[in-house]
């Protein structure tokens, strides 16, 4: 009776931290382009990018984010650069 409940254990485990990774992973979604009053549902940001720019110019940045039911988005959308933030 203990082997049973211990390989049931390690399989329930398993199963459960497999979902935990592929819950995490954002890289399996491509990224929508943002339009004007697109909704977006986002519970959770995972990461924002951008490309490295030392002038002052409109860029595509990205977001990659948890959605309200649970999957893994992104987006990407258009914005001033840093760099136009130092610029006086």
């Amino acid at each position: 009776m203990k082997t049973q409940t211990i390989v049931f254990a390690t399989a329930l485990a398993s199963i459960c931290w497999a979902s935990i990774v592929n819950a995490d992973d954002t890289r399996t979604s491509e990224a929508v382009p943002y339009h004007y009053g697109m909704v977006l549902h986002v519970a959770k940001v995972v990461a924002l990018t951008e490309p490295s720019t030392m002038e002052c110019k409109v860029i595509t940045a990205e977001m990659k984010y948890i959605d309200t039911s649970g999957r893994p988005a992104q987006i990407s959308y258009r914005k001033l650069s840093d760099a136009c933030s130092l610029q006086s």
